[in-house]
């Protein structure tokens, strides 16, 4: 319960954050906003103010902002999406990627006054504080996967069969302990959402390239924290650098996707990301506010992807509108975006179902 509600709670917030970009946006330009919504229908309740209907829908993965005449109707009337020349219908549907840039980066300016967790470079390791050897990546069919490690989790060390303790300092000492005991069965002591566990592993002795025998992908992290007027450019640098990786992300696994036939890395939904934030509220109010500009900025660059439905989307048929000087067939544009909306619900479904069978 109290994780549905945390998680309900971060979407909720980055959600908002989007729809508002949309809604301020269209107003400046003197758009009609007919719906402000918060999930997708069926309506649960709503209430009017003014000419906007403010809603909360049953969907909760979601939300929405209607603006009269944004399918292409009423082009004719001043107070219609379509009535409005390129460059305002340009920014109306960019503003939502554009406030979750901006508020990922307003996350990380926080974290960086509070004390912001970061992997540690060989230049700056003297400046952090706590050090510790965390779980980056975690391979999808591995044993760290069956063993119920997550990403996040913080490698204490290990217990050989014998009982003795090896600690470990850095990401290097782990991959040299799991590959010095490749193919045996060993305990990992994990700092798993602030409680410390032991999981038993069987080491593999063969192994996909770059999983290693264990299937994980550790990082030195520390604890950096800055005055307030240097917290605001290292909010932007790291928000930029953010982007820009995520990006890298996203290009790998498409590329990988169309030319391998196979996903590199493995994918969560909402039932995946619900269980991360979890951890990450147990780990602490920083974590969160990391694991919220995360999924911030991925919000972002997933709906900048021109797919149908998405704003990306809606911007690259803006695009093809002005260079062929005509408006595209209401039909056609409803027909396109239709089809790309169903063929995300179906990916979020297929998704979804995927993270139910790995509780289960």
């Amino acid at each position: 319960m109290v994780t549905t509600l945390i998680f309900l709670g971060v979407i909720s917030v980055l959600v908002f954050v989007h729809e508002l970009g949309h809604f301020v946006l269209a107003k400046r330009a003197g758009m009609k906003v007919e719906e402000f919504g918060f999930g997708f229908p069926p309506r649960l309740a709503g209430i009017r103010r003014g000419e906007t209907v403010y809603s909360i829908n049953w969907i909760p993965f979601g939300g929405f902002v209607k603006i009269f005449g944004e399918d292409g109707d009423d082009r004719e009337n001043s107070r219609s999406f379509g009535s409005k020349p390129f460059w305002p219908r340009m920014k109306v549907i960019l503003a939502g990627v554009v406030m979750n840039l901006l508020f990922a980066m307003f996350l990380l300016m926080i974290g960086n006054s509070i004390g912001l967790r970061k992997v540690i470079e060989d230049t700056d390791a003297s400046q952090a504080h706590d050090l510790q050897v965390q779980v980056y990546q975690v391979a999808p069919d591995s044993p760290a996967q069956a063993a119920g490690i997550h990403v996040l989790d913080v490698i204490m060390g290990f217990k050989t069969s014998n009982g003795a303790m090896v600690n470990v300092r850095n990401a290097k000492e782990v991959s040299d302990f799991v590959h010095q005991h490749e193919g045996e069965t060993v305990t990992v002591v994990l700092m798993q959402a602030g409680e410390i566990i032991n999981k038993e592993i069987r080491l593999r002795s063969s192994y996909p390239s770059g999983q290693g025998p264990m299937g994980i992908a550790p990082i030195l992290t520390g604890t950096y924290s800055y005055p307030w007027y240097e917290s605001i450019w290292r909010g932007v640098t790291d928000g930029a650098i953010m982007v820009v990786n995520t990006l890298y992300g996203y290009w790998l696994l498409f590329s990988t996707l169309f030319t391998q036939g196979k996903l590199l890395a493995d994918i969560s939904g909402p039932v995946g990301i619900a269980q991360l934030t979890s951890d990450a509220a147990k780990i602490g109010f920083v974590a969160l506010l990391q694991l919220m500009a995360v999924i911030s900025v991925n919000l972002a660059v997933l709906n900048a992807i021109p797919f149908p439905a998405l704003d990306g989307g809606r911007a690259f048929l803006l695009i093809v509108e002005k260079f062929r000087g005509s408006p595209i067939n209401k039909r056609v544009e409803g027909m396109i975006n239709t089809t790309g909306f169903i063929a995300l619900l179906a990916l979020m479904a297929f998704i979804t179902f995927r993270d139910i069978t790995k509780f289960f």
